[in-house]
């Protein structure tokens, strides 16, 4: 059975850094594109970051320059680190894991950013 466990996640003021973390097992994690995923109330699911199963990253305009993916195949383990954090960053975070027609979600972390 597949599990992704997402965990950091909190309340933080602006300006602030949070690391996000997603253990994955059941699956052979470095086989797997990783990606975060985000839903803001009212708000559909937006990617966020993704971090192929060759190395290459990509991230969205909205936080390009302030989040970093990684992933520690060793660890099973897939990182997000979010710096200069703003309200509108206020979201449930995903984690995602995809390879060809199978797709995996965690039950995500909610991420706060309030003064």
């Amino acid at each position: 059975q597949v599990q992704l466990v997402e965990s950091g996640g909190g309340l933080v003021r602006p300006g602030g850094s949070l690391r996000l973390s997603c253990a994955g097992s059941g699956l052979t994690f470095g086989t797997y594109d990783m990606s975060w995923v985000r839903q803001a109330p009212g708000k559909e699911r937006e990617l966020v970051a993704a971090a192929s199963t060759g190395g290459s990253t990509n991230y969205a305009d909205s936080v390009k320059g302030r989040f970093t993916i990684s992933r520690d195949n060793a660890k099973n383990t897939v990182y997000l680190q979010m710096n200069s954090l703003k309200p509108e960053d206020t979201a449930v975070y995903y984690c995602n894991a995809q390879r060809f027609s199978r797709n995996f979600w965690g039950q995500g972390t909610q991420v706060t950013v309030s003064s």
